[in-house]
């Protein structure tokens, strides 16, 4: 397999990754700029982000899932006005001293602010971190354009942390990662390598013009029979998957044309479900309960009215 250059510090290959989404990634980083994933439900495109992070040991992957309710802020910072407040006032009253405002409380601001997946992400690590913006075309109308400054400036500011800047220029808060901690100098994060970030969507509404333009597009396919035999074998070690894989595996993608398509997780809930109940080893009971989980994922199957 090729060896790719990831990063310009980094010289580790990607062996399990198509040549075409390799060098997507490749272009993503070198390029500082994100990469749009569309296709269907259940293609994996949400594992292109893990399996990067992986190949390339570049630690955790940080999760921005996206709903209609979703802001820009939320994803880089949230500052507990209200609970800085109240422990204010408790310290007030426990020391007599009815004058204390927060920014004399012993409980600095930085307890306060918490960064989100987007603003841990843009902290000055050595190594890029990846940032998994999952179904963004669930967002509100704007979010695509406001994500834009942030991705072309690499920075953001926290108004919070500026306004106090001259008293507490070094501020240490809390990350996306678990127990994590980052010192935030003037109020500001700075990121020293771009994040790969990896936005999936289900292609269920269109994005702006100059927001695609900034963009790298990729279309992700369909799962083949060898990927989704890897994929079983993954989940259920190979002995397993030699055992039920290859009717089920035909019977599946079968089934997928039949009904629009399917989704991976539809296969592996059927095995699961299968090797749970000890069928014994019965193929037609194993294909006949597969059946009763593959169903249509646009609300027409079985049972089932579309909307």
């Amino acid at each position: 397999m090729r060896r790719l250059g990831m990063h310009r510090h980094s010289t580790r290959a990607v062996p399990a990754l198509a040549f075409s989404e390799a060098d997507l990634v490749n272009a993503a980083l070198l390029l500082r700029r994100p990469l749009l994933v569309t296709g269907r439900p259940g293609t994996g495109k949400s594992s292109l982000a893990y399996q990067v992070s992986r190949e390339l040991r570049l630690g955790r992957v940080l999760r921005w899932h996206i709903t209609s309710r979703t802001t820009l802020q939320r994803g880089l910072y949230e500052y507990d006005a209200i609970g800085r407040v109240q422990d204010t006032a408790a310290l007030r009253a426990a020391a007599g001293d009815e004058h204390m405002e927060a920014q004399d409380s012993p409980l600095g601001v930085g307890n306060y602010v918490q960064l989100g997946p987007l603003g841990t992400a843009l902290l000055p690590y050595a190594e890029p971190r990846v940032l998994l913006i999952d179904e963004l075309d669930k967002s509100d109308l704007d979010l695509a354009n406001d994500l834009l400054s942030v991705f072309e400036e690499g920075s953001f500011a926290i108004p919070e942390l500026l306004r106090s800047r001259r008293r507490h220029p070094t501020v240490r808060v809390l990350t996306d990662d678990p127990e994590g901690e980052a010192e935030i100098i003037g109020g500001r994060v700075n990121c020293r390598a771009f994040p790969l970030v990896i936005m999936t969507s289900n292609s269920e509404r269109e994005f702006p013009p100059a927001f695609l333009r900034r963009c790298l597009l990729y279309q992700m396919p369909d799962p083949g029979e060898d990927d989704l035999a890897e994929m079983l074998a993954a989940h259920f070690g190979e002995e397993t998957a030699r055992q039920w894989g290859g009717d089920l595996i035909a019977r599946f993608l079968e089934r997928s044309r039949e009904r629009g398509g399917l989704a991976i997780d539809q296969l592996l809930n059927s095995l699961y479900l299968a090797t749970s109940h000890r069928t014994g080893g019965q193929d037609g009971s194993l294909l006949e309960l597969a059946d009763t989980v593959w169903h249509r994922l646009d609300g027409t199957g079985p049972g089932m009215k579309p909307a």
